[in-house]
Protein backbone atom coordinates (compact mmCIF):
# COMPACT_ATOMS: atom_id res chain seq x y z
CA UNK A 1 0.00 0.00 0.00
CA UNK A 2 2.69 2.65 0.70
CA UNK A 3 3.44 2.42 -2.71
CA UNK A 4 0.08 4.53 -3.68
CA UNK A 5 1.24 7.60 -1.76
CA UNK A 6 0.94 10.19 -4.27
CA UNK A 7 -0.96 8.78 -6.44
CA UNK A 8 -4.58 9.93 -8.04
CA UNK A 9 -7.38 7.57 -7.66
CA UNK A 10 -9.65 7.17 -11.12
CA UNK A 11 -12.59 6.02 -9.77
CA UNK A 12 -14.60 6.81 -5.91
CA UNK A 13 -13.38 4.02 -3.80
CA UNK A 14 -16.47 2.85 -2.14
CA UNK A 15 -16.82 0.42 1.03
CA UNK A 16 -18.52 -2.85 1.24
CA UNK A 17 -21.29 -0.85 3.32
CA UNK A 18 -22.02 1.65 0.34
CA UNK A 19 -19.86 4.40 2.08
CA UNK A 20 -17.66 6.85 0.29
CA UNK A 21 -14.16 6.21 1.48
CA UNK A 22 -11.89 8.30 -1.00
CA UNK A 23 -13.47 10.34 -3.95
CA UNK A 24 -11.67 9.75 -7.44
CA UNK A 25 -8.90 12.60 -8.34
CA UNK A 26 -7.98 12.11 -4.82
CA UNK A 27 -3.82 12.45 -4.44
CA UNK A 28 -3.28 9.62 -1.85
CA UNK A 29 -1.92 10.67 1.97
CA UNK A 30 -0.80 8.57 4.04
CA UNK A 31 -4.32 9.73 6.08
CA UNK A 32 -5.76 8.16 2.95
CA UNK A 33 -3.67 4.95 3.08
CA UNK A 34 -4.66 4.12 6.73
CA UNK A 35 -8.63 4.27 5.93
CA UNK A 36 -8.38 2.04 3.10
CA UNK A 37 -6.03 -0.29 4.97
CA UNK A 38 -8.83 0.12 7.94
CA UNK A 39 -12.05 -1.09 5.63
CA UNK A 40 -9.82 -3.42 4.30
CA UNK A 41 -9.26 -2.45 0.68
CA UNK A 42 -6.13 -3.77 -0.83
CA UNK A 43 -4.24 -2.25 -3.76
CA UNK A 44 -5.42 -4.51 -6.47
CA UNK A 45 -8.74 -3.17 -5.71
CA UNK A 46 -7.66 0.31 -6.94
CA UNK A 47 -7.18 1.90 -9.98
CA UNK A 48 -5.61 5.05 -10.66
CA UNK A 49 -4.38 7.40 -13.19
CA UNK A 50 -0.73 8.26 -12.55
CA UNK A 51 1.57 9.77 -9.77
CA UNK A 52 0.35 13.29 -9.08
CA UNK A 53 2.04 15.86 -11.08
CA UNK A 54 3.91 18.23 -7.93
CA UNK A 55 1.89 21.90 -7.23
CA UNK A 56 3.91 24.78 -7.65
CA UNK A 57 4.33 24.78 -3.86
CA UNK A 58 5.39 21.32 -3.78
CA UNK A 59 8.25 22.18 -6.57
CA UNK A 60 9.16 25.55 -4.62
CA UNK A 61 9.17 23.18 -1.56
CA UNK A 62 11.56 20.69 -2.91
CA UNK A 63 13.95 23.10 -4.59
CA UNK A 64 14.32 25.06 -1.06
CA UNK A 65 14.71 21.70 0.58
CA UNK A 66 17.23 20.55 -1.80
CA UNK A 67 18.99 23.83 -1.27
CA UNK A 68 18.81 23.31 2.53
CA UNK A 69 20.26 20.10 2.40
CA UNK A 70 23.37 21.42 0.68
CA UNK A 71 23.76 24.30 2.96
CA UNK A 72 23.40 22.50 6.07
CA UNK A 73 26.03 19.60 5.31
CA UNK A 74 28.68 22.44 4.46
CA UNK A 75 27.57 24.41 8.12
CA UNK A 76 28.29 21.17 9.34
CA UNK A 77 31.59 20.57 7.77
CA UNK A 78 32.62 23.86 7.97
CA UNK A 79 30.85 25.11 11.44
CA UNK A 80 30.34 28.20 9.74
CA UNK A 81 26.74 30.23 8.79
CA UNK A 82 26.81 31.92 5.10
CA UNK A 83 24.62 34.76 5.74
CA UNK A 84 24.99 36.38 2.73
CA UNK A 85 24.44 33.45 0.57
CA UNK A 86 21.28 32.43 2.71
CA UNK A 87 19.65 35.70 2.47
CA UNK A 88 20.03 35.97 -1.57
CA UNK A 89 19.68 32.26 -2.41
CA UNK A 90 17.35 30.45 0.07
CA UNK A 91 15.07 32.87 1.48
CA UNK A 92 13.73 34.23 -1.94
CA UNK A 93 12.17 30.65 -1.85
CA UNK A 94 10.51 30.88 1.83
CA UNK A 95 8.97 34.18 0.27
CA UNK A 96 7.98 32.99 -3.12
CA UNK A 97 5.99 29.85 -1.43
CA UNK A 98 3.68 32.36 1.00
CA UNK A 99 2.72 33.89 -1.85
CA UNK A 100 1.05 31.20 -3.02
CA UNK A 101 -2.83 31.95 -2.70
CA UNK A 102 -4.10 28.14 -2.04
CA UNK A 103 -2.84 28.11 1.55
CA UNK A 104 -3.59 24.47 1.96
CA UNK A 105 -1.40 23.52 -0.98
CA UNK A 106 1.02 25.41 0.96
CA UNK A 107 0.62 23.64 4.29
CA UNK A 108 0.48 20.61 2.30
CA UNK A 109 3.24 21.02 0.36
CA UNK A 110 5.98 21.48 3.94
CA UNK A 111 4.57 18.44 5.46
CA UNK A 112 7.76 16.18 6.26
CA UNK A 113 7.96 12.30 5.09
CA UNK A 114 11.82 12.02 5.38
CA UNK A 115 15.13 14.11 5.81
CA UNK A 116 13.47 15.74 8.65
CA UNK A 117 16.23 18.01 9.55
CA UNK A 118 16.62 19.92 6.47
CA UNK A 119 12.69 19.94 5.40
CA UNK A 120 11.54 21.44 8.76
CA UNK A 121 13.95 24.33 8.52
CA UNK A 122 12.15 24.99 5.42
CA UNK A 123 8.82 24.32 7.01
CA UNK A 124 9.17 26.55 9.90
CA UNK A 125 10.23 29.29 7.91
CA UNK A 126 7.57 29.24 5.54
CA UNK A 127 5.53 29.17 8.37
CA UNK A 128 6.81 31.69 10.61
CA UNK A 129 7.03 34.09 7.42
CA UNK A 130 3.25 33.51 7.06
CA UNK A 131 2.55 34.16 10.52
CA UNK A 132 4.07 37.20 10.04
CA UNK A 133 2.64 38.78 7.46
CA UNK A 134 -0.63 37.78 9.65
CA UNK A 135 0.19 39.39 11.96
CA UNK A 136 1.13 42.34 10.09
CA UNK A 137 4.91 42.84 10.98
CA UNK A 138 6.58 45.42 8.92
CA UNK A 139 9.01 44.44 5.55
CA UNK A 140 12.28 44.99 7.65
CA UNK A 141 10.78 42.65 11.05
CA UNK A 142 9.13 40.18 8.68
CA UNK A 143 12.94 39.75 6.62
CA UNK A 144 14.22 39.41 10.22
CA UNK A 145 11.64 36.79 11.15
CA UNK A 146 12.15 34.54 7.69
CA UNK A 147 15.93 34.45 8.00
CA UNK A 148 15.96 33.40 11.86
CA UNK A 149 12.97 31.11 11.31
CA UNK A 150 14.73 28.89 8.37
CA UNK A 151 18.29 28.67 10.75
CA UNK A 152 16.23 27.95 14.23
CA UNK A 153 17.68 24.95 14.31
CA UNK A 154 21.08 25.51 12.61
CA UNK A 155 22.85 24.19 16.17
CA UNK A 156 21.53 20.95 15.14
CA UNK A 157 24.82 20.75 12.78
CA UNK A 158 26.92 20.63 16.10
CA UNK A 159 25.11 17.41 16.91
CA UNK A 160 25.61 13.84 15.81
CA UNK A 161 23.50 12.40 12.99
CA UNK A 162 23.35 9.09 15.01
CA UNK A 163 21.08 11.07 17.53
CA UNK A 164 18.74 12.93 15.12
CA UNK A 165 18.08 9.97 12.95
CA UNK A 166 17.70 7.41 15.80
CA UNK A 167 14.22 6.05 15.38
CA UNK A 168 13.81 5.09 19.35
CA UNK A 169 13.14 6.92 22.53
CA UNK A 170 16.44 9.21 22.88
CA UNK A 171 18.14 8.38 26.51
CA UNK A 172 18.57 11.21 28.92
CA UNK A 173 21.88 11.95 28.02
CA UNK A 174 21.20 12.41 24.53
CA UNK A 175 17.98 14.52 24.90
CA UNK A 176 20.38 16.59 27.44
CA UNK A 177 22.36 17.02 23.92
CA UNK A 178 20.21 17.32 21.54
CA UNK A 179 18.45 20.42 23.88
CA UNK A 180 21.75 22.37 23.16
CA UNK A 181 21.54 23.11 20.03
CA UNK A 182 19.70 26.27 20.92
CA UNK A 183 23.09 27.19 22.69
CA UNK A 184 24.81 25.93 19.81
CA UNK A 185 22.88 27.74 16.88
CA UNK A 186 23.00 30.72 19.31
CA UNK A 187 26.69 30.64 19.58
CA UNK A 188 27.36 29.54 15.69
CA UNK A 189 24.85 32.99 14.67
CA UNK A 190 26.07 35.59 16.26
CA UNK A 191 29.40 35.18 14.52
CA UNK A 192 27.86 35.69 11.80
CA UNK A 193 29.42 39.07 10.44
CA UNK A 194 26.18 41.72 9.74
CA UNK A 195 23.85 39.46 11.36
CA UNK A 196 20.44 41.31 13.24
CA UNK A 197 20.56 40.04 17.05
CA UNK A 198 17.30 39.03 17.15
CA UNK A 199 18.14 35.94 14.40
CA UNK A 200 20.33 34.12 17.04
CA UNK A 201 17.98 35.09 20.01
CA UNK A 202 15.39 33.02 17.82
CA UNK A 203 18.01 29.82 17.62
CA UNK A 204 18.37 30.26 21.39
CA UNK A 205 14.84 31.25 22.41
CA UNK A 206 12.71 29.35 20.15
CA UNK A 207 11.68 26.25 22.48
CA UNK A 208 11.67 28.62 25.75
CA UNK A 209 7.78 28.32 27.03
CA UNK A 210 5.53 31.41 28.19
CA UNK A 211 5.36 29.15 31.64
CA UNK A 212 8.65 29.15 31.95
CA UNK A 213 9.08 25.36 31.45
CA UNK A 214 10.49 25.34 28.44
CA UNK A 215 14.63 25.64 27.13
CA UNK A 216 17.27 26.46 28.02
CA UNK A 217 16.93 29.53 30.00
CA UNK A 218 13.79 28.89 31.41
CA UNK A 219 12.33 32.23 30.10
CA UNK A 220 9.02 33.62 31.31
CA UNK A 221 6.30 35.38 28.68
CA UNK A 222 8.02 39.16 29.21
CA UNK A 223 11.25 37.59 28.32
CA UNK A 224 10.80 36.01 25.11
CA UNK A 225 11.49 37.82 22.14
CA UNK A 226 8.34 37.97 20.36
CA UNK A 227 9.77 36.69 16.57
CA UNK A 228 10.94 33.28 18.85
CA UNK A 229 7.43 33.16 19.73
CA UNK A 230 6.51 33.46 16.88
CA UNK A 231 9.04 30.58 15.60
CA UNK A 232 7.84 28.26 18.27
CA UNK A 233 4.40 28.08 17.12
CA UNK A 234 5.34 27.30 13.31
CA UNK A 235 8.06 24.61 15.01
CA UNK A 236 4.97 23.03 17.05
CA UNK A 237 2.55 22.82 14.42
CA UNK A 238 5.38 21.76 11.68
CA UNK A 239 6.69 19.33 13.97
CA UNK A 240 3.15 18.19 14.72
CA UNK A 241 2.39 17.95 11.56
CA UNK A 242 4.98 15.92 10.01
CA UNK A 243 6.38 12.56 9.88
CA UNK A 244 9.32 12.14 12.54
CA UNK A 245 12.06 9.51 13.06
CA UNK A 246 9.97 8.42 16.04
CA UNK A 247 6.45 9.70 15.51
CA UNK A 248 3.85 9.73 12.81
CA UNK A 249 2.13 13.11 11.90
CA UNK A 250 -1.08 13.75 13.92
CA UNK A 251 -4.17 13.99 12.40
CA UNK A 252 -5.57 17.92 12.02
CA UNK A 253 -8.06 17.74 15.15
CA UNK A 254 -5.26 16.09 17.34
CA UNK A 255 -2.76 19.03 15.81
CA UNK A 256 -5.18 21.65 16.67
CA UNK A 257 -6.39 20.48 20.20
CA UNK A 258 -2.81 20.36 20.96
CA UNK A 259 -2.25 23.63 19.83
CA UNK A 260 -4.97 25.12 22.12
CA UNK A 261 -4.03 22.92 25.15
CA UNK A 262 -1.06 24.74 24.72
CA UNK A 263 -2.39 28.34 23.97
CA UNK A 264 -1.24 30.52 27.53
CA UNK A 265 0.90 28.57 28.94
CA UNK A 266 3.02 27.31 26.70
CA UNK A 267 2.73 29.20 23.56
CA UNK A 268 1.67 32.64 23.29
CA UNK A 269 -2.14 33.04 23.00
CA UNK A 270 -2.48 35.71 20.85
CA UNK A 271 0.08 34.21 18.46
CA UNK A 272 -1.73 31.25 18.32
CA UNK A 273 -5.41 32.45 17.65
CA UNK A 274 -4.05 35.01 14.66
CA UNK A 275 -2.43 31.39 12.96
CA UNK A 276 -5.74 29.17 13.72
CA UNK A 277 -7.99 32.27 12.78
CA UNK A 278 -6.53 32.12 9.34
CA UNK A 279 -6.21 28.49 9.11
CA UNK A 280 -10.16 28.45 10.05
CA UNK A 281 -10.43 31.43 7.56
CA UNK A 282 -8.98 29.20 4.44
CA UNK A 283 -11.39 25.88 4.86
CA UNK A 284 -14.21 27.05 3.18
CA UNK A 285 -14.53 25.35 0.03
CA UNK A 286 -12.01 22.89 0.82
CA UNK A 287 -12.97 18.93 0.56
CA UNK A 288 -12.58 17.17 4.31
CA UNK A 289 -12.07 13.84 5.58
CA UNK A 290 -14.18 13.49 9.07
CA UNK A 291 -12.77 11.27 11.61
CA UNK A 292 -16.02 8.89 11.24
CA UNK A 293 -14.98 8.56 7.61
CA UNK A 294 -17.04 10.59 5.60
CA UNK A 295 -16.50 13.35 3.13
CA UNK A 296 -17.50 16.78 3.31
CA UNK A 297 -16.94 20.08 2.63
CA UNK A 298 -16.68 22.99 4.51
CA UNK A 299 -19.26 25.91 3.49
CA UNK A 300 -19.39 28.45 6.56
CA UNK A 301 -17.10 29.21 9.91
CA UNK A 302 -18.62 29.23 12.93
CA UNK A 303 -17.50 32.76 14.34
CA UNK A 304 -17.98 31.22 17.61
CA UNK A 305 -16.38 28.28 17.21
CA UNK A 306 -14.04 28.88 13.48
CA UNK A 307 -12.48 25.67 13.89
CA UNK A 308 -15.72 23.75 14.29
CA UNK A 309 -17.65 24.77 10.74
CA UNK A 310 -20.33 23.94 9.39
CA UNK A 311 -19.85 20.91 6.50
CA UNK A 312 -22.09 19.42 3.94
CA UNK A 313 -22.33 15.83 3.32
CA UNK A 314 -24.23 15.04 0.02
CA UNK A 315 -27.36 16.91 0.60
CA UNK A 316 -27.05 16.49 4.38
CA UNK A 317 -25.29 19.68 6.76
CA UNK A 318 -23.42 18.39 9.76
CA UNK A 319 -22.29 21.76 12.12
CA UNK A 320 -19.26 20.25 14.11
CA UNK A 321 -20.10 22.91 16.33
CA UNK A 322 -22.51 21.14 17.87
CA UNK A 323 -21.59 17.34 16.46
CA UNK A 324 -18.64 17.00 19.23
CA UNK A 325 -17.48 13.86 18.14
CA UNK A 326 -17.41 14.49 14.57
CA UNK A 327 -14.12 16.07 13.83
CA UNK A 328 -12.06 16.98 10.85
CA UNK A 329 -9.10 14.54 10.36
CA UNK A 330 -7.51 15.74 6.51
CA UNK A 331 -8.09 18.91 4.50
CA UNK A 332 -7.56 18.52 0.99
CA UNK A 333 -5.96 21.37 -0.71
Amino acid sequence: MDKLLGKVLKHDVISKAGLLLVPARTKLTWGHIKLLQQHRVSSADLMYASEALPTVAESLVAEASQYAEDLFYRIRRNRKVPLLEIRTELIPYIQQITEHPNLFEVLDSVKVKDQYTYKHSVGVGVLATLLGKWLKLDKAELAVLSLGATLHDVGKMRISQEILQKPDKLSEEEFSEVKRHTIYGYEMLKEALGINPRIPLIALQHHERVCGAGYPLQLKDPQIDDLSRIVAVADVFHAMTSTRPYQEAAPFHEVIDQLLDRTGNILDPYVVNVFLQNIAAGMVGRKVLLNDGQWGEVIYINPHDYLKPLVRINESFVDLSRERNVRICEIIA
